[in-house]
């Protein structure tokens, strides 16, 4: 890597970080030819392969395979299992992120004719012709094109005594964590304290339960799983209880201290909470504030940055990924630059829309979604119509037995007829919605979809099941 003193100071694009879609941008115009100046104070290639899906997954994948094996009691024989968190601890750190370094993603950038700058970037206005700048390591960039791609970081909610109790800052080897410090652990702990009932604090409250971890959940909502459909977030939860998950919603912490076990967490009713470490997974917080962006006349407190279809925010600034606030995943970020790309380089543009946008919450079992929900639907205004059927009066279900818990919920435009959202809770639920996602995507009639083949005996035949139920 050039030294920060032999790079030039004008470009075709910067790239203001480098996650998943700041990286596709700067990889993709570097190959076409364009002078690229990628700018990134931690990991080229961003939270994804370091500290959320990838590594996650791993604990997860681990932690699946451990259920699987409990069920051979039932289903096959006789079968006993010794949980060793230090396999997944181990394929993280040699695997997944080469024990976080990224030499690798920085070699290929730079292979392609890209330029890297380390450092914490900010635009500081534009030239007289327009052209946007950027300032950092002391040095001011101009390009005739930026990229705002700052992605999010973890958020510690105010919480009374948690920014004391972490202590100035994180690390594996603390009493706080978020989802970075937590995968960077080589030994599980023996009891684990979780804030937050999102997708990552479900996921890996049931991943170190599933390792013989005493696993602690608050959630201050009514309900975990809040952005997902209310019968999801009752499966999910009764799920996470069956396997000894001891979860709480709708309460108010008022303290978090050092106590008990290492880490003791009060509410507002009188209970309080104790274990060895405390896993913080509260949600995100954004970048906007801190990168500049009032210097080319955007509001800095503003949420997310609004994109056109082609990804632009004012003249000559573009964004991806979470800071558009278009949906807080690497398939989003990675689609949307593409479709920048495209547009830079002159190119037909892929460019869809959002009405298909899928996700998929990796507990056990998965939860795949798109679309929009039942309240959504019927806050729209829509004419809604409703299928549903049990993974378990699934012929496959039945089958499978132990762990079949879900559902296949649809969500359909009675006027329209076709549908606009669903949810597949099951065993490889996020594999099921391929087809719902096509089906929302592309709008294909719902009559289209009953004349389907659905292969008997599968899973993905409850979606025939559902439609069948459509009123």
């Amino acid at each position: 890597m050039a030294t920060d003193d032999a790079l030039p100071d004008s470009y075709d694009v910067i790239v203001l970080g480098l996650g998943p879609g700041g990286e596709e941008v700067a990889e993709r115009l570097a190959e076409a030819g364009q002078r690229v100046l990628g700018v990134e104070s931690n990991l080229v290639g961003g939270e994804c392969p370091y500290y959320g899906c990838i590594p996650s997954k791993m604990i997860v994948r681990a932690a699946e395979t451990l259920a699987e094996a409990g069920r051979v009691n039932a289903l096959a024989g006789t079968a006993r299992t010794t949980a060793d968190f230090a396999k997944p601890a181990d394929r993280i750190r040699t695997e997944a992120t080469d024990d976080w370094n990224d030499q690798a993603a920085v070699d290929r950038l730079e292979r392609l004719g890209g330029r890297l700058v380390r450092g914490f970037g900010r635009l500081a206005g534009r030239d007289a012709e327009g052209r946007p700048r950027v300032e950092v390591a002391g040095r001011t960039f101009t390009a005739d094109r930026v990229v705002i791609a700052t992605g999010t970081a973890p958020a510690l909610p105010p919480v009374p005594g948690l920014d004391e109790l972490a202590g100035g800052g994180l690390s594996p080897d603390g009493l706080v964590w978020t989802n970075r410090e937590v995968l960077q652990i080589r030994q599980a702990p023996a009891s684990l304290l979780v804030i937050g009932g999102g997708t990552i604090g479900c996921e890996l409250a049931q991943g170190f339960r599933r390792f013989g971890v005493a696993v602690t959940q608050l959630e201050l909502g009514p309900r975990i799983l809040a952005q997902e459909e209310p019968e999801t977030s009752d499966v999910v939860a009764a799920v996470l209880q069956r396997e000894g998950v001891e979860l709480h919603t709708g309460i108010e912490i008022t303290s978090v201290r050092r106590g008990g076990d290492g880490v003791l967490a009060e509410l507002a009713d009188g209970r309080s909470f104790t274990a060895e470490r405390l896993l913080v997974a509260a949600g995100r917080r954004q970048h906007i504030p801190e990168i500049g962006v009032d210097s080319i006349g955007l509001d800095p407190h503003a949420r997310v940055l609004d994109v056109d279809e082609h990804m632009q925010v004012v003249d000559r600034v573009y964004a991806v990924g979470d800071v558009t606030g278009k949906g807080p995943f690497t398939h989003v970020a990675v689609w949307q630059a593409r479709v920048l790309v495209a547009h830079l380089l002159d190119r037909r543009e892929p460019f869809g829309g959002y009405a298909g946008l899928a996700w998929v919450t990796f507990t056990d079992p998965e939860v795949g979604r798109v679309g929009l929900s039942e309240q959504q639907a019927r806050e729209r205004g829509l004419r809604v119509a409703i299928g549903r059927a049990d993974i378990s009066a699934n012929t496959r279900g039945w089958i499978h037995g132990e762990g079949n818990d879900g559902f296949v919920k649809l969500v359909a435009d009675a006027d329209r007829q076709v549908l606009v959202g669903a949810t597949v809770v099951a065993p490889g639920g996020g594999e099921i919605l391929g087809v719902l996602t096509l089906a929302v995507h592309a709008e294909v009639p719902l009559w289209t979809l009953r004349t389907m083949h659905y292969a008997y005996p599968t899973l993905h035949r409850a979606v025939s099941e559902a439609l069948a139920t459509l009123d």
